[in-house]
């Protein structure tokens, strides 16, 4: 619930000759320092900072722009701008489990598989997978959530012949460990995990309440099994702000 602004808050001063969307910026940076807005709480709409300070929305918008790419905010598109928390912290390592990584920081995950579809492997998917092409895939979609914020989701490409259950599975588990499992694999390691970044894509933006255009973290990354065999592929998208790479050398 956003905090109502009293009337005897800070106010700006037109006459210091430092733009007013950056005074608002500072108002509201001290407010947050100070307690009245906590992290993953909202902050006041647009409307009402506007309103309050006798200003466009534009120059609020900018303001607010300001702290969202400094790391403090974060918009939510459909629901608001929140304080931002601090990020998850994800380790990039031979064995990575979301689930594993989230519940050690004390927070919850969650998550659900959002489409599946078969496909024929094209030459890349057959090279990352080590099959021939044209070998019958099942392709499925997943998003990620951390104490009810989505954080990430992704793509990910597994044989049908070798687990023909396996979307059934993973509707009932959640877990592609599990899922896995059920199915007799039940070990498998990161072999290389690829990071770039890129503008997120539409239908991405939509689940992860990001609005268009904003950065996202991707990360391919191919899974074997102890015996080295290649039993998962997957392109995964992060939201930025939200999660936080770490590189962990094997001892």
């Amino acid at each position: 619930m956003t905090t109502p602004l009293k009337m005897d808050q800070a106010r700006i001063d037109r006459g210091t000759g430092i733009a007013l969307w950056r005074q608002i910026a500072e108002w509201l940076r001290a407010e947050i320092a100070a307690g009245t807005y906590e992290a993953g709480g909202r902050v006041p709409t647009e409307a009402e900072i506007a309103a309050r300070f006798e200003v466009n929305r534009h120059t609020v918008r900018r303001a607010i722009a300001a702290l969202i790419a400094d790391g403090i905010l974060r918009a939510d598109q459909g629901r608001g701008t929140f304080v931002a928390s601090a990020p998850i912290s994800y380790p990039i390592r031979r064995r990575t489990r979301f689930s594993e990584i989230v519940s050690s920081q004390d927070k919850t995950p969650t998550g659900r598989m959002t489409g599946c579809a078969e496909e024929e492997a094209d030459a890349f998917l057959a090279a990352q997978l080590e099959l021939a092409v044209g070998t019958l895939l099942w392709r499925i979609e997943t998003l990620r959530v951390v104490d009810g914020l989505p954080v990430l989701v992704a793509t990910s490409w597994i044989e049908k012949s070798r687990f023909p259950d396996l979307p059934d599975i993973y509707g009932e588990t959640n877990s592609f460990t599990l899922a896995l499992a059920r199915a007799g694999v039940d070990d498998y390691s990161r072999r290389s995990t690829r990071v770039s970044a890129e503008l997120i894509e539409r239908g991405d933006a939509l689940q992860l309440g990001l609005e268009d255009g904003q950065p996202v973290l991707v990360l391919d990354s191919v899974n074997v099994t102890p015996d080295g065999r290649p039993v998962q592929y997957t392109r995964t998208r992060m939201a930025a702000d939200r999660m936080q790479l770490v590189i962990e050398p094997e001892a």
